[in-house]
Order: C-alpha cells, then structure tokens, then sequence
C-alpha cells in the first residue's frame, strides 16, 4: 500500500488548475512501475518524492508525464511543494529536480519557485507548420516581438504570439502536423505548442502537447517560466505577468511570473482534493 495526495495546482479552488497526483514516499514504489503508475492517474504529470541526495536539501522529486520522465516543469514542483509544506516541511524548501536543485517557499495553500536555468533557443518552426499544427490562419500569427520559437527552460515547448483572444479560443489541433514538427524538429521532444495572447500584464494562454498524451494541459509553469524570459530577453526589460490558462477546456489557471535579470520566479496556489493508496 502506497499513499499518495491529489492537487489542483494554479487554482485556489477544487476542479480548476491542473490535477497532479504526489507519491510523498517513493522509495518503496518499483523502478519498473512510474511510468505505468503516472498513465494510470492519466494526469499530465506525477511525482514521486524520495530523501534528498544532498541532506541539506528538503526532497529529491522525480516527474513524470504519461510518456516519460522529465527534469522540470512547473505545477509539479508548486504541487509538490504544498504537499511537502503541508507535511510540516518549509516554509523554505530546496527540491532536487532533474535540472539541478531549485529554491522554493511554499504554504499550505500555495508556493513560488525561482529558476535560474539559462533560457535556450533551439528552432524556429516555420509559421505555416505552426498554424497547421494550432489550426488557426497563418496570419493571425504574430511576429513583431518574436516569431514562433522553439526554447526551453529545461523543457521544450514552441512559443506562438497569436493576434487576439478569439484566435486563441477557437484553436483546433491537427495530431498530423504535431507528428511532421516532431519528426523535423526532435531536439523539441513532443513539439509541443504554447500559443498566447498578450494584453500588457495580462497574458491568455493555452499549450497542447498531444503526441505526450496530453490533449491540452490546464496550465503549464514551465512553458510560462520560458515565456517570462523569452520576453525579458527580447524587450530587455524585467517582466511581471498574470497568465491565465485553461478556461477554453473548464479548469482556469493561474500562474504569476516574475523575471529579474536571469531568474524567473513562478508563483501559484494549489489545493488538496483527494488522498488515497495505491495498491501494488
């Protein structure tokens, strides 16, 4: 028998943000069977939680998607963070991730975390792939600040400026040019997209990574970690934005990102919603 905890994350409310399911005490669970345990919850990610390496360090945390295992991204480290905070641990807290040791400050009810990975650029994705994959008109693609770019944080994702917040709510994915981008561009592991709409502080956003079985993802602090500090980069300025995500599919989110100089600190608040064991 194996306890695990079930949150919202980016939601201050039950049934909105992005489910994640935290295994508090990994270290029991067979190698062998992460990956078929995260495709059971079917979530878009799991993590389990083991002694740190480093014993001055809060937990080591490995996250995994329905497809593999990755180095970071951003609900489950604010998840696993108010699961270990309402464990007793925190409020300051050092997690190991697959990317290196991240800093976080977590509550009961909510958590930040700052990244200092330097932000990579891998493509550029022609646009009328990128419309082909999204299913929105190649011109409703904005270009002026950046074109459509393949960057990462630590996990890659394809960031597209669209014209307005109607473009962004009709969206409606073609598999077909997800599995062409994939093919073309496999440094960026699922090609999968963040498309956004920007109106000033305010951010609308959705990210679809369905060749990872995720159809489309509630909200995605990794992807708006790498949004944060592609626009840091090209306006050269610090910036502060409220990205809002998932309202188009019913479980709205919301991620505060803050950039200064090279790190981006992701903000959000998370909720408990189920416990259970799992039997193995």
């Amino acid at each position: 028998m194996h306890d695990y905890l079930v949150y919202d994350v980016f939601t201050e409310t039950p049934f909105g943000g992005n489910q994640l399911a935290v295994f508090p005490e990994a270290s029991t669970l067979p190698e062998d069977a992460l990956q078929k345990i995260t495709q059971e919850f079917n979530f878009s990610e799991v993590t389990f939680v083991y002694p740190p390496e480093d014993p001055a360090h809060t937990a080591r945390v490995r996250i995994f998607t329905p497809t593999m295992e990755v180095p970071f991204a951003g609900h489950p480290t604010i998840g696993t963070a108010v699961a270990l905070a309402n464990m007793g641990h925190g409020p300051e807290m050092v997690l190991e991730l697959g990317i290196g040791p991240i800093a976080c400050h977590a509550t009961t009810d909510g958590a930040r975390f700052t990244t200092e990975a330097p932000l990579e650029t891998i493509a550029h994705p022609k646009p009328d792939l990128i419309a082909r994959a999204l299913g929105c008109a190649q011109d409703a693609i904005l270009t002026e600040t950046h074109p459509p770019v393949m960057a990462s944080l630590g996990l890659a994702f394809t960031i597209t400026e669209l014209d307005c917040r109607d473009t962004l709510a009709a969206l409606d994915t073609d598999i077909g040019a997800f599995r062409e981008g994939n093919a073309a561009y496999p440094s960026g592991l699922d090609f999968a997209q963040f498309a956004y709409v920007r109106e000033g502080d305010i951010v609308h956003a959705r990210m679809f990574a369905p060749l990872d079985n995720i159809p489309e993802d509630p909200a995605t602090g990794s992807a708006c970690a790498t949004l944060g500090a592609l626009l840091a980069e090209r306006e050269g300025q610090d910036m502060t934005l409220r990205i809002h995500q998932g309202d188009d599919m019913g479980r709205p989110s919301v991620i505060g990102v803050t950039t200064l100089g090279r790190s981006v600190t992701i903000s959000g608040g998370a909720c408990k919603v189920m416990q259970g064991q799992l039997i193995l």
